[in-house]
């Protein structure tokens, strides 16, 4: 069964680890495009779990994206994700962010189902090479 129109979403309150301000201290406790854009890759996961065979999960591949607008501490950022397309293997999503008050991202994002074994023991066999 193909995950096309799937549909997923996820949420978080903005809290200061979430900020520039957090690594940058000179910089304002808005919250962070990559934890905007991890939001998205959480919510796109959840659209298509139900799709994946036993063992296996997606990978984020690649995203595009644009952050339109600043978010302070305390507001629920929510990302909501749908499925486009699927090409082969790769499930195509568009995402999108918002504060409560407006869009903060928009864009689009690609994942890969993998079996989660085999891509561990290809990431520790890196492990060792680098040792």
């Amino acid at each position: 069964e193909s995950p096309l129109g799937a549909a997923g979403t996820a949420f978080l309150e903005v809290t200061r680890e979430l900020t520039v301000a957090h690594f940058v201290p000179h910089m304002p406790e808005v919250y962070g495009t990559p934890f905007m854009i991890y939001l998205m890759e959480s919510a796109a996961a959840r659209a298509v779990e139900g799709y994946l065979r036993e063992g296996w999960v997606t990978v984020g591949t690649g995203i595009s994206i644009s952050h339109l607008a600043a978010t302070p501490l305390g507001l629920i950022v929510t990302a909501t994700v749908t499925v486009v397309s699927v090409d082969g293997d790769e499930i195509h999503y568009s995402v999108t962010a918002h504060d409560g008050i407006e869009a903060i991202g928009e864009g689009t994002h690609v994942r890969r189902p993998v079996e989660v074994s085999r891509f561990v023991k290809r990431a520790n066999a890196k492990r060792l090479q680098a040792s």
